[in-house]
């Protein structure tokens, strides 16, 4: 919506339909809540760093943080639907463009990382710095 070259025109529901940023597929926490309801299989990567994951955490997260992400892609694999988290959803973005450019393809972006879950999922989730 802003600039010279918008890549944005028109307005979207994050809410009811996964969108893409930077070519990025995206999920809601809201989306994300109702998947873990139904008992969906995936795989939750949480690539904040440890101190961070230790303050709060989304249930059944596995932390691989992002600059240790290059060396255990070996622990992912690229079969299952992942969905990449972070504090607020850049770095998890960085995770899932890195993944994208070697091979994984079933990847989603939690919009608003773990702050946005416990905005609109688990007020009782700690908040730090």
């Amino acid at each position: 919506v802003c600039g010279e070259h918008p890549t944005i025109t028109a307005p979207f529901d994050t809410e009811t339909t996964s969108c893409t940023m930077n070519n990025a597929p995206v999920i809601s926490v809201t989306e994300l809540k109702a998947k873990m309801d139904r008992g969906e299989k995936f795989t939750l990567v949480d690539v904040r760093e440890v101190d961070e994951y230790e303050v709060c955490s989304l249930p059944g997260a596995v932390l691989i943080p992002l600059g240790e992400l290059p060396a255990r892609i070996g622990e992912l694999n690229p079969a299952d639907e992942i969905i990449l988290q972070c504090k607020s959803g850049g770095r998890s973005l960085r995770a899932l463009q890195f993944l994208q450019a070697h091979g994984f393809q079933n990847l989603a972006n939690l919009t608003g990382g773990i702050m946005a879950w416990a905005d609109e999922i688990d007020p009782s989730l700690p908040r730090y710095w």
